[in-house]
């Protein structure tokens, strides 16, 4: 019987100063390999400045049928968004 190597997340940066963001998914048997499949596939034209790969058993997401109840208790949270200010035009990543 053939084992398949592990599924792996693949986060890039694009610039310094800016968020990972998914790019997509590999296969690897290790972390190492993870990072210079990642590296080969995701940033042949120089794409990034810094890469993230999570093996995809490693991550815990929320179940989109349950958004409602599960982001229920942030809406009585006002204070917690950023809309009594407003930021200068500086700040484009933000």
């Amino acid at each position: 019987m053939k084992k398949e190597w592990p599924v792996w997340e693949v986060f890039i940066r694009s610039k310094n100063g800016l968020d990972h963001r998914h790019a997509g998914s590999v296969h690897a048997a290790d972390a190492e390999m993870a990072m210079e499949n990642a590296r080969d596939v995701y940033t042949r034209r120089q794409e990034g400045v810094s890469i993230w790969v999570v093996e995809t058993k490693n991550i815990t997401a929320s179940n989109p049928a349950e958004n409602g109840e599960f982001f229920e208790p942030a809406k009585d949270k006002a204070y917690r968004h950023p809309t009594f200010y407003e930021l200068p035009d500086e700040l484009k990543h933000m």
